[in-house]
């Protein structure tokens, strides 16, 4: 991991814009990459979280100024395609991910925007305001752990188990709590990591892992498992425990990347007690004006998952840190 010099980003379409970054951070997906990338595969560009203030606009783009500070979701999208109006923004024709097919990553000091007015969200905020680094959850991490916790239908007076204590996780557990949960188990052994998933609303903390964890949740359940899992890892190892901890009838909703192809699905997994498998890359654009409010009026605090502040020029220092699991997320000034 290092630090380059890059030229700097232009408009190359008329729906571009480009916009100077001001807060940028390290996702938990960042470090799969990291862990598996060859160094005769780069150099690539990385993250895909930031918020900033718009620099140069296409000459197609509206609603959006020059001088605006903007947040943008981890995928860019028209927001008007059907896909988009049905909240399926990762899948849009027209859209795609940062760090691919040209697109540069957020780490950095500036950054390219394709499909610019349908992606970047303007924010009501001065660049130094102090509820930037929640503002910039709304990037990814806390309209994931939204995603994760909507998708499995987490109504009032649902049980709920989260399993993974990182950001994603955490503020799953902060979103199955707003929707009314009434029992959230976190899986998560790093006690400074389940402090925090308490205060977001987790009514349990499970640290065992495997079959000892699945018998824990299913104790505290009362033998049936969880209504809902919302799984935040994407190892198998997490999976597995998902399909031991879920209730019959009940749905496991994956947003953590899948580090595997093939996953159990048969009658002795989710056919035969009619488990719903859900769940994916989570469309943050469709949520961003949902949760925006509680953020600007304190009513969440989902910045409290950035225990590191770091420049641009440590951002290697910051991958070590989470790989280490020194850090929860670090968040980036440049």
């Amino acid at each position: 991991m290092r630090v380059e010099d890059a030229p700097d980003p232009v408009v190359e379409q008329p729906t571009d814009a480009v916009v100077r970054v001001v807060r940028a951070c390290v996702c938990g997906s960042d470090l799969h990459p990291y862990h598996t990338m060859a160094a005769a595969d780069g150099p690539a560009p990385m993250g895909h979280e930031f918020l900033g203030v718009v620099e140069e606009l296409g000459p197609e783009v509206s609603g959006l100024s020059r001088g605006d500070l903007v947040v943008s979701p981890f995928s860019y999208a028209d927001n008007t395609c059907e896909y988009c109006r049905e909240g399926l923004h990762t899948s849009c024709p027209r859209g795609g991910f940062f760090n691919s097919a040209g697109v540069g990553g957020g780490q950095a000091e500036a950054i390219r925007v394709p499909q610019a007015q349908g992606t970047l969200v303007k924010l009501p905020v001065g660049e130094d305001s102090e509820l930037l680094p929640g503002l910039l959850t709304l990037a990814d991490v806390y309209g994931t752990g939204y995603h994760a916790a909507h998708m499995a239908r987490v109504r009032p007076g649902h049980t709920v188990t989260v399993i993974g204590d990182g950001a994603v996780g955490l503020l799953a557990v902060l979103s199955a709590r707003q929707l009314g949960a009434e029992q959230i188990i976190l899986m998560g052994r790093h006690r400074n990591r389940t402090d925090l998933g308490r205060f977001f609303g987790a009514t349990d903390v499970v640290p065992e892992r495997g079959e000892e964890g699945i018998a824990k949740v299913r104790e505290l359940t009362g033998g049936h498992g969880t209504r809902a899992v919302l799984e935040a890892v994407g190892h198998m190892p997490a999976y597995e425990m998902a399909v031991g901890a879920v209730r019959a009838g009940g749905v496991i909703s994956r947003v953590g990347v899948p580090q595997y192809e093939a996953a159990p699905v048969g009658f002795g997994s989710l056919f035969g007690p009619n488990v719903t498998l859900t769940g994916g890359p989570a469309p943050v654009r469709a949520y961003i004006e949902q949760l925006l409010p509680a953020v600007l009026d304190g009513t969440v605090e989902p910045g409290r998952v950035f225990d590191r502040t770091v420049s641009l020029e440590e951002v290697p220092d910051a991958y070590r840190a989470m790989d280490r699991r020194e850090a929860l997320k670090v968040l980036v000034v440049p």
